[in-house]
């Protein structure tokens, strides 16, 4: 988002000003934080102080700015920069100068907060690993084999203690739906098993024999 923001400053000088030779514009941020961008605007150039001189005078004046942005925008990111600059002698000591000043890239401070969101979970993303496999499953295979996990299903009625049973360990695009279709097993029955409520990258779904 780009925001234009105009600035006017009379000029007073203390000698007759006949004609403006030369005239420059540089602008300086002290400040840019929060809703705030202050600085100031640098005025120098020379002038004759009557239309028959031939020596020119030298000016330099510093005007000073302060723009207030709503703080529903983020300005971290904002690029400020002059987009038009004119002047008018107004009478034989008053220089006008009119300024506009852009105020580039800012943005909704909601929007600047879902970009931040995403990057996060990007990197999280990036930076999760499996966890070490327990000596109980090591044998798994990635084929998705068929074992016996009695020991872990301590607790079990005895008649389902010896069930085969097999694990499959959740990667990145893994649904439970997609998991519960791939086995042929409901969501129930992967519900009794396990802890659905949180389910990530890496965790391991117990799934239980299909008897059909």
């Amino acid at each position: 988002m780009k925001k234009l923001v105009p600035f006017k400053k009379d000029i007073a000088f203390d000698t007759n000003i006949a004609e403006i030779n030369s005239i420059s514009l540089e602008h300086e941020i002290t400040n840019h934080e929060e809703s705030l961008i202050a600085g100031k605007f640098i005025v120098s150039g020379d002038y004759k102080m009557t239309d028959t001189s031939s020596h020119l005078d030298n000016f330099e004046y510093e005007l000073p700015f302060n723009i207030n942005i709503d703080k529903k925008y983020n300005i971290d990111n904002a690029e400020i920069d002059i987009s038009d600059f004119y002047y008018e002698v107004i009478n034989s000591r008053i220089l006008s100068v009119n300024i506009e000043l852009s105020v580039d890239n800012i943005e909704e401070q909601e929007m600047a907060m879902e970009r931040e969101e995403i990057e996060t979970k990007e990197e999280e993303t990036i930076e999760e690993t499996l966890p070490e496999i327990p000596e109980e499953i090591e044998t798994i295979e990635e084929e998705r084999e068929g074992i016996n996990v009695k020991s872990l299903f301590d607790g079990l009625d005895e008649d389902e203690a010896y069930t085969v049973y097999k694990i499959h360990i959740v990667t990145e695009n893994d649904t439970i739906e997609s998991i519960a279709l791939d086995y042929e097993v409901t969501k129930e029955d992967l519900d009794e098993y396990n802890n659905l409520s949180e389910v990530k990258i890496g965790d391991k779904i117990i799934i239980p024999a299909n008897e059909n």
